[in-house]
């Protein structure tokens, strides 16, 4: 790295996370979560507003790499989390009625995306038109789980019934995602067939070597008294090398993020758990921003006429209308009250972070072009911010007293259960 680089690097960097984090507390202002704004904020220093001229100082070619690679750091780390926290999500609240709507949440729009792609794949699909179909429907059944999580928290809705049925039926929708994205990705990529071949040899090393291996390092750290926080850095190049053997067999480097995160020991290590959350978390709260104004950058409405727009709108539609139908149909099936499905569907309505991350790799390895990415990119800002004025309106406010209520009623009642149990 050059002197003159070094100075176009870091000023550029510097400016990109003050907007990222300017535009993201803005967001949270107005009780948006703060990817809405970070993804608006790369929107902003994209064509779409600044002109080449401003952008080539702001993204110079020699620069933008360097800021890509450290945004897929911020990227792994976080899937890493994502792998970590859906297995500890999916065991403790996948059951009964979560389990219908996580089915009704994904089958229904993921059904409705691809039948909504079929015609649109002559026109919009770089390559493979059945690559281009089955993304599209994969695109649609997403929930940003992340996101639902710290909207929940917000609201006070974590541990209500509510908040739990959302939470492990997001959790089961994302994990349906990227499984179903490797796939697709394996099927439609330019890698070699005989290394993705490679890849269930993989996916079985992990669980049968790597993680008893974790698990025996882990407990005698543990015997010696060794603060598990420590392991971090011998975590953190697992996680790499995992990344690294998954994108040379062709698959995404993010699912090799994910499931080295899935494959780690649970019993007996909630300490460790919490410490490599933390851990990452702060490195996310730096990095992941960048990474969403980069991927904002890359939206490009301009030049859209009057089909494209059309084509805009439609996929909104689709996108709003089959999960709402699904989560709320799933809910209803299940036993939920009407006054409690509606708010759910609202609710797992939202696609911010997780939308953005599956149509950045879909952009990248060419399942989808510029035109359809900016619309869905704008499908997942909409999505993602409309929960917030429709959970405030007074109908959904009530549910949530309601949801939070039972919460509080649940907890007083547990006292007095075990009081009972004990006096017989």
């Amino acid at each position: 790295m050059t002197s003159e680089t070094a100075v176009h690097f870091f000023t550029s960097l510097a400016v990109l996370l003050a907007v990222a984090k300017l535009f993201g507390a803005l967001a949270r202002r107005i009780r948006q979560p703060a990817v809405v704004g970070e993804i608006v904020a790369g929107v902003a220093c994209g064509p779409l507003v600044l002109p080449d001229s401003v952008r080539d100082k702001l993204l110079p070619a020699d620069v933008l790499p360097l800021l890509s690679a450290l945004a897929a750091t911020g990227l792994a780390l976080f899937m890493f989390v994502v792998g970590y926290e859906l297995e500890h999500t999916l065991l403790r609240g996948l059951k009964g009625t979560a389990l219908g709507v996580a089915c009704g949440s994904v089958l229904i729009p993921l059904a409705a995306g691809v039948l909504v792609a079929l015609p649109l794949a002559g026109e919009y699909a770089p390559d493979s038109h059945t690559g281009f179909v089955l993304f599209l429907g994969i695109a649609m059944s997403v929930t940003a789980f992340p996101v639902l999580a710290r909207v929940l928290a917000d609201r006070g809705l974590t541990g209500t019934p509510l908040g739990g049925v959302a939470l492990a039926a997001a959790a089961f929708g994302d994990l349906v995602a990227w499984v179903a994205l490797a796939g697709v990705v394996a099927l439609f990529g330019n890698a070699d067939p005989w290394r993705i071949g490679l890849l269930p040899v993989y996916v079985l090393v992990l669980l049968a070597v790597v993680r008893p291996l974790l698990g025996r390092l882990l407990r005698r750290r543990a015997d010696r008294g060794t603060p598990l926080a420590a392991l971090f850095p011998v975590l953190v190049v697992g996680l790499l090398f995992s990344c690294a053997a998954t994108e040379w067999m062709g698959v995404h480097y993010i699912f090799g993020a994910f499931a080295f995160g899935a494959v780690m020991p649970r019993g007996g290590f909630e300490e460790l758990r919490v410490h490599v959350i933390d851990g990452a978390g702060h490195i996310c709260a730096l990095l992941l921003p960048l990474y969403f104004v980069v991927a904002g950058s890359k939206v490009d409405l301009d030049g859209f006429g009057p089909a494209a727009v059309a084509t805009l709108l439609l996929l909104l539609a689709v996108a709003v209308l089959s999960k709402a139908v699904g989560v709320y149909g799933g809910a209803r099936l299940s036993g939920m009250e009407h006054t409690l499905s509606m708010p759910l569907a609202v609710l797992m309505n939202m696609r911010g972070l997780t939308e953005i991350v599956i149509l950045s790799v879909g952009l990248e390895l060419q399942l989808i072009d510029g035109t359809v990415y900016s619309m869905m990119v704008v499908m997942a800002v909409v999505t993602t911010a409309m929960a917030g004025p429709l959970l405030g309106t007074r109908r959904f406010a009530v549910a949530g007293e309601r949801a939070t209520g039972e919460r509080e009623a649940h907890m007083h009642r547990e006292p007095n259960q075990e009081a009972t149990e004990t006096s017989r």
